[in-house]
Order: C-alpha cells, then structure tokens, then sequence
C-alpha cells in the first residue's frame, strides 16, 4: 500500500511551504512517526514525521522548493510495490498538523491509500483528457469557479501548457532584452518569473572574459532574511496601514518597577522588565478592545477571546517574533519568566511551530536602542502593532508646574480597512492612561 507525504499546513494562515531538507534518500526504508524531512516556513524550520512505514518510493519535490500546502512531496511504498512515478507538481490531501503538540503528530493511521484532489471538471473533459494522455491538473479550466471543460482539454493538447507566469516588470524587462522566457527558471509563489529571476539570469549572460579585482560579499536571500522580506512587503502591499503617536508620562511605571524590584531584591528569579508591564497593559487593554485583537484571515475578520502578544526579539540572522500566549490570563511576574523563556528558545533555535504562528497582536519594542519613536509595519493577518520607544526624563508639566518627568513614546499601526481611527486611538488611549496609573490594570 503506497502512502504519498504532502506539504503539511502548520499554522491558520500558511498557504505555501519550502523543502529545506530531506532526511532520507530514495530507496531508504522509513518507519512512521520518522523524521522525514524538514519546512522551513514561519521563520523556522519544522521537522516533519513520515505518515507511513515502507521505502522512500520516490522523491517528488527536491529541496529549495517552495509549493503549496497538500502538494505531494513524496511517495512511500511497501518493499516490492513499484507504483507509478509522479511527473510535476499534484495536489493531494491537506494535512493540519497539531501545532500544540510542536507539529510533531502524524496523520490518523489509514486502511486505504490517501485519495488526491479531484479536480473540477466535466465529463466530456475527463474523457478526452484520458483519450489524449492530457493531465487534468496542469489545464487551466476556464469554467465558472475554473472548471476545466473539453475545450480547455483540447486547446491545452493543441498548444501546450500556457506561458510562464510573470509580472508586468519582468515581462518589460523581458521584452526590452530580447530573452527567451522560456529559458528563466520563476522563483515565485507557483513558479512566477520575478524581476529578480530576470535580473539574475541577464547577469549570467553577461561576459565574464575581462577580470573583476573588486571583491563583493555575497550573502544568500534566504531563510529569515527572505520570509521577514516577503511578509513584509506582502503586509505593505496587502494593508491599508496606518500609524498614530502619543507621548505618555510613565513616571508611576518607573516606580512601580522599582517597587518589585525592591520588593523581590533576594530573588533573583523575578526580574521584571518596562516591557513585562506593557506587555501585561497590552493584553488587558486589547481585552476592552476586542476588535484591536483580531485577524483577517480570507474574507473574514476573525476576534479572538485570547491575547496571544507576539515579541519582535532581534537576532543576528534577522528578526522573529515569538508569542506569549493566553496573556490576559497571566500575573506581571508569569509574564516575565515567560518572556524571557521565549527569548532564550529564540535564541537556541528551539522554537516550536505553537511559539511562532497564530498570533494576535504584536508588540516591537526599540528601548533598548535608544530610539524615541518609530513606524512598525504590520504582522499579517494581525490588525495592530504597537512601537515602544525609550524612556526619557525630560521637563513636562504635571500638576501645573514644570518638573522633570518619565517619557515615552507609543506607536500604534492599525489595519484601516479592519478598525477605523477612532477606536484604535480610544484602545491607545486607554494603554497610554494605564501605564500611566498602573493600579488601573487590576482594576
């Protein structure tokens, strides 16, 4: 009985994943619940357990390939089965794969076979399709809801597959230059030619015969540096952003701070942080904002009942972005032993896929650089990001007098098309006055 390993979704929102390694090589026997190889998605990689015992058949997807959830990666056989190879990119079944147990679960044991996607179609299109050898998954259906029809079948055995897919600019750079699109391998979401795929093949053509005695660093687009890159240009592109400031007087923050310290001086497990009470602030004003807390997920907004803070920590490789999770449930001190956990598995490479996906809010906090203030860009599908500058003593006036104060400064960028500006202000409002009182966040 052959069992076909499909790209697994991780997380609410993942569409696509990438192969960053195979464990095990054609011909190898592999047992179920082995590691079988690896995704790198969501800023880390994810060690993926075999869905079945048997001979590693077949190989489909290499590695550095990226290609939709449910896509069939590879093909297990029982010692002695010779199955069908598979040509190309298939759709198969979509695995969710349990992120609280670290996605380290496998499918349900089956009897039968996994069944691929069946593919919309009419009669008359699957007949000749099977009359003309035409793979149903590779003709585009022009059909309501792309259906593919006979005629799709005919025109696709009659002219080929279509052209690559690319983007108005490489395509004008294509045609400026006189290329053969035919010969430009697309990196793209579904193999589309980027500008990057024709800029890199131009500079293939170019002639190496004179020498070049300058000396350039090379560094690979690749792993966190290109995810933080995607998903940032993809939150641009796809979001109707939109950033407010306000100062806040965070003097009382400041001696309550230096109150728990005091207070826990012979303990040197509880160390509480600016960033621990934001962070406490943070969940309990998103909990009176409950529309700051959601996501956007398709054509549906969805609020969630639990805070789940995502926080920025910077590494040398770039930034992720890690989730305390059920935040508003959590004591000041919960907070931050837990944070610092989190800071530390990020650091270690030991973060799970349930500590990086599914987040509801994220917080980026800059203090530590020595910035006032700045213009976060948001963590999709999340609707807010909230910016944390450095706390400065400067003259303010409070109580009618000039005196010096604990300043800070909050940015908050919304998704406009979510929220409106009025109640993401009245949420910021309300952070601002409990960082200012924070008596009133266990009121």
């Amino acid at each position: 009985m052959t069992v076909n390993a499909t790209m697994p979704k991780l997380g609410m929102t993942m569409k696509v994943g990438k192969i960053s390694k195979w464990c095990k090589n054609e011909g190898d026997s592999v047992e179920k619940e082995e590691d079988l190889f690896e995704v790198e998605t969501e800023k880390i990689t994810n060690k993926i357990k075999s869905p079945g015992s048997g001979i590693l058949f077949q190989i489909v997807v290499p590695v550095g390939s990226t290609v939709p959830i449910g896509t069939i990666l590879a093909v297990i056989a029982e010692k002695g089965e010779h199955p069908e190879r598979i040509e190309g990119i298939q759709a198969g079944e979509v695995v969710e794969m349990d992120v609280d147990s670290g996605n380290s679960q496998s499918p349900e044991p089956e009897t039968e076979p996994k069944k691929e996607k069946r593919i919309l179609s009419t009669p008359s299109a699957r007949r000749v399709a099977k009359e003309l050898g035409v793979d149903l998954t590779l003709v585009p259906g022009t059909g309501r809801d792309g259906k593919v029809k006979e005629a799709d079948v005919q025109k696709f055995h009659e002219q080929g597959p279509p052209p690559p897919r690319i983007t108005p600019l490489a395509a004008e750079i294509v045609k400026q230059e006189g290329l053969n699109l035919s010969k430009i391998t697309g990196t793209g979401e579904n193999g589309k030619i980027t500008r990057e795929d024709v800029e890199q093949f131009l500079a293939g053509l170019k002639n190496t015969d004179q020498p070049d005695t300058s000396q350039v660093k090379v560094i690979p687009f690749e792993g966190i540096r290109k995810a933080i890159a995607d998903n940032m240009h993809a939150s641009l592109q796809n979001a109707a952003q939109l950033t407010t400031f306000t100062e806040v007087d965070v003097t009382e923050m400041v001696r309550f701070k230096d109150l728990i310290k005091a207070e826990y001086k012979k303990d040197d497990s509880v160390k509480v942080s600016y960033n621990d009470i934001i962070l406490m602030a943070t969940a309990r004003a998103l909990m009176r904002h409950p529309i700051m807390n959601s996501t956007l997920v398709g054509e549906e907004i969805l609020i969630h009942d639990s805070v789940h803070l995502g926080i920025a920590v910077a590494l040398s490789e770039g930034l992720i972005v890690p989730k305390l999770r059920n935040a508003e449930k959590k004591t000041l001190l919960q907070i931050a032993r837990e944070v610092r956990q989190l800071a530390r598995k990020a650091r270690e490479s030991a973060l799970s896929v349930e500590d990086v996906t599914d987040g509801t809010f994220t917080i980026s906090n800059v203090s530590m650089l020595d910035m006032d203030g700045f213009t976060p860009v948001l963590n999709p599908p999340e609707t807010g990001i909230l910016g944390v500058g450095r706390v400065m003593e400067k003259p303010s006036v409070f109580n009618g007098e000039i005196t010096i104060r604990h300043m800070m400064t909050l940015s908050l960028t919304f998704d406009h098309r979510i929220v409106d500006g009025a109640p993401a202000m009245m949420f910021l409002r309300d952070l601002a006055r409990y960082l200012e009182q924070p008596m009133l966040i266990m009121a």
